[in-house]
């Protein structure tokens, strides 16, 4: 077995409504996977499964949530050994916890794309693609930044925002 991190891009169902945690924790078991937990009421998910391509395990979460919720999300999935890269690659651990997220991605962001959000960052906003995901210092509040409107799928592919506080949790929760 394996453990897995699965972080849905949105929870948001229309017309006021939210997924509810235990319902997903009940939907990632019907599709066959143990141990389920989930982390804060955002969509995070980190189970076990047999060893087997990350694109299988989102397609697989994908279809399961439309078929229990009725609306597509992306979901975004990450392997225990990869997510601990991920919290130890944390290039502004000098910040708050609140305003250090990243994009998870899942497909890697080129370097390259710091110039194309560049226009949309003030100081003392930092931006850095670190192993293809995205990592922000909003340096402030992140709702009073004009970056959030420049992360967009369209613009660069499927991911999912999570702050630095979520993503040492799961680091916890997942041990070592």
């Amino acid at each position: 077995m394996a453990v897995y991190i699965a972080l849905l891009h949105s929870i948001v169902l229309g017309g006021g409504r939210r997924v509810v945690m235990s319902d997903l924790r009940a939907m990632a078991e019907d599709i066959g996977f143990f141990n389920v937990k989930t982390l804060v009421a955002t969509g995070n998910l980190v189970f076990e499964a047999d060893e087997q391509p990350i694109a299988e395990i989102e397609a697989k979460l994908e279809a399961g949530f439309v078929k229990t919720f009725g609306k597509h999300v992306d979901i975004i999935v990450r392997d225990a050994e990869t997510w601990h890269r991920l919290a130890a690659g944390n290039p502004f651990s000098d910040g708050r916890g609140s305003e250090v997220v990243v994009r998870v991605m899942r497909k890697t962001l080129e370097p390259s794309v710091i110039a194309t959000l560049d226009r949309y960052r003030h100081d003392p906003e930092r931006l850095a693609v670190v192993d293809g995901d995205l990592w922000i210092d909003f340096g402030g509040k992140a709702s009073e930044s004009r970056l959030l409107s420049a992360l967009t799928t369209r613009r660069l592919g499927a991911g999912t925002l999570r702050n630095w506080n979520t993503v040492r949790g799961l680091a916890e929760m997942i041990g070592e």
